[in-house]
C-alpha cells in the first residue's frame, strides 16, 4: 500500500535569476500552495505528491529542496554542534552514503568546501558514536544529499530531493562552444507564449537545446522524464507506489505534436552534435535538422515562430558581430514573412544593427550574462527602419 503523507510541508525550488515568476506559475499548476518569490528561488507548501511532480515536471527549476533545520552559527564549531543535534537516524542509516553541498554569503564563513566538510563530520561522528560505523561520502549518487545555505550567521540545512541539477535532462551528450542551459531554453519558450503548434524554427540551433525543449513542451513530455534517479528515491519515506502512479500518469498525458520543428546550423560538426542529442531525446521523428547558413534558409509556408540564440561575440569571438546581426535582420525580413522572431543576445549594440523594431523586450539571464530577449513581428512588407531600435 502507498503510505502517501498528505500533510503539506515547506519546500524551496531553486532557479535562475529572473525566472522566479515562471517557476511560480509552473508550481501552482502542480498543486503548490503558499507560494512566495525570492531571489533565484520560490518557496511553497506541498506534500510528497507535489514534491515528486515538481522534480519531474518543472521546466524552470534547477533543484527542489526541503528545509529540515534553521539555526544561527557564528563559527565552524557552532555549525558542527547544531548539525550534530539533529537525529540523523530519521533521514538515513549508518551504512548509507551522503554528500553535502554548501553555499555561503557570510562574513563568518568564507570557505564553502570547509563548511560542507564540518557538516559531514557532524553527521558521521554521530553515527560513529552511536553504532561504531560511519556513513561514507558519495559525490555522484548519494543516498542522502544535503544542501547547506548560510547568509551571515543564519544557516538553513535542507534535504536535496533532486540529486543532480534538474537542468541535466539526460539528452545532451555533447554541446557546441556556448550551449544554452536547458532551463533557460525552456524559459524562452514559455516567455514567448508559444502554443505548441505550427512551424517552430531555430536557424542557429547549435546543440539543439531550444528545439528539444520546444518539442518536449509541445508533446507534453515532462522535462525530467528520462531521469532514472532523483534524490528523494533514497529517502526513508520514499513512496514507490505514489512515484510509479505519477510517472504512469505523465506517460499517459504525452501527446503527438502539432508542430513542425526545423533546425539549421552553419557548422556541420555542430549539426551532428545536435542530431545525436535529438536521437538521445527520442525526438528524431519530430525535429528536422540541416547544415545551412542562416542567410540561405527559407521559412516553411504558413508562418510560425523563430527562437534563436545567435553568438553574442563574447564567448565565441567574431570578426564583425554587428554585420552578422545585420545579416540576421535582413534574412528575417526577406525570408520569414508571417513569423514571430525571438532573438536572445547579451550584445545590445549588435541587436540594434538588425534594424528591426522589437514589439516586446524581456531581460533573461544566460548563465552570468544579462541578455535581451526581443520579439520581432515579421509582417509582410516589414520596412527597414533608419532609426535604430532602442535597447
Amino acid at each position: 500500500m502507498s503510505n502517501h503523507n498528505t500533510t503539506p510541508f515547506n519546500i524551496v525550488a531553486k532557479t535562475q535569476q529572473g525566472l522566479e515568476p515562471i517557476l511560480a506559475e509552473e508550481l501552482v499548476k502542480l498543486g503548490a500552495t503558499n507560494i512566495e518569490l525570492h531571489k533565484r528561488a520560490v518557496s511553497f507548501y506541498g506534500d510528497n505528491l507535489v514534491l515528486y511532480k515538481a522534480n519531474l515536471h518543472a521546466r524552470t527549476a534547477l533543484r527542489i529542496l526541503v528545509p529540515i533545520k534553521k539555526f544561527s552559527a557564528n563559527d565552524e564549531q557552532q555549525l558542527y554542534d547544531e548539525v550534530k543535534k539533529i537525529n540523523w537516524d530519521e533521514y538515513m542509516d549508518a551504512n548509507d552514503t551522503l554528500s553535502v553541498e554548501a553555499s555561503s554569503n557570510s562574513d563568518f564563513f568564507n570557505h564553502t568546501k570547509y563548511i560542507a566538510l564540518k557538516t559531514k563530520d557532524a553527521i558521521v561522528d554521530q553515527f560513529r558514536e552511536k553504532y561504531g560505523i560511519r556513513p561514507n561520502v558519495d559525490l555522484e549518487q548519494p543516498i542522502l544529499k544535503l544542501n547547506l545555505h548560510i547568509f551571515q550567521n543564519e544557516c538553513t540545512l535542507s534535504l536535496d530531493s533532486s540529486g543532480e541539477s534538474l537542468h541535466r535532462r539526460g539528452y545532451r551528450a555533447d554541446a557546441n562552444l556556448a550551449p544554452l542551459n536547458e532551463v533557460t531554453a525552456a524559459a524562452l519558450i514559455i516567455h514567448s507564449g508559444w502554443n505548441g503548434e505550427g512551424n517552430f524554427v531555430d536557424g542557429m540551433c547549435g546543440s539543439g537545446t531550444i528545439l528539444i525543449e520546444a518539442a518536449m513542451f509541445a508533446k507534453n513530455i515532462p522535462s525530467n522524464m528520462a531521469r532514472k534517479w532523483f534524490g528523494f528515491m533514497g529517502w526513508k519515506n520514499f513512496d514507490t507506489q505514489l512515484w510509479e502512479k505519477i510517472k504512469q500518469e505523465a506517460e499517459n498525458n504525452i501527446r503527438p505534436s502539432k508542430a513542425h520543428f526545423i533546425g539549421n546550423d552553419a557548422v556541420y560538426k555542430v549539426i551532428e552534435i545536435a542530431r545525436g542529442n535529438v536521437i538521445k531525446a527520442g525526438l528524431e521523428n519530430d525535429i528536422k535538422l540541416s547544415n545551412m547558413r542562416f542567410e540561405e534558409q527559407k521559412a516553411p509556408e504558413g508562418g510560425g515562430i523563430v527562437i534563436m540564440n545567435p553568438p553574442y561575440g563574447e564567448r565565441i569571438e567574431m570578426d564583425d558581430v554587428n554585420g552578422f546581426y545585420r545579416m540576421i535582420g535582413d534574412t528575417l525580413k526577406k525570408n520569414f514573412t508571417g513569423y514571430d522572431a525571438w532573438i536572445i543576445s547579451s550584445n545590445k549594440e549588435a541587436l540594434k544593427h538588425m534594424h528591426l523594431t522589437a514589439s516586446k523586450k524581456l531581460v533573461v539571464w544566460n548563465g552570468q550574462l544579462e541578455c535581451k530577449f526581443h520579439k520581432y513581428q515579421m509582417y509582410r512588407g516589414t520596412m527597414r527602419i533608419d532609426k535604430h531600435s532602442e535597447s
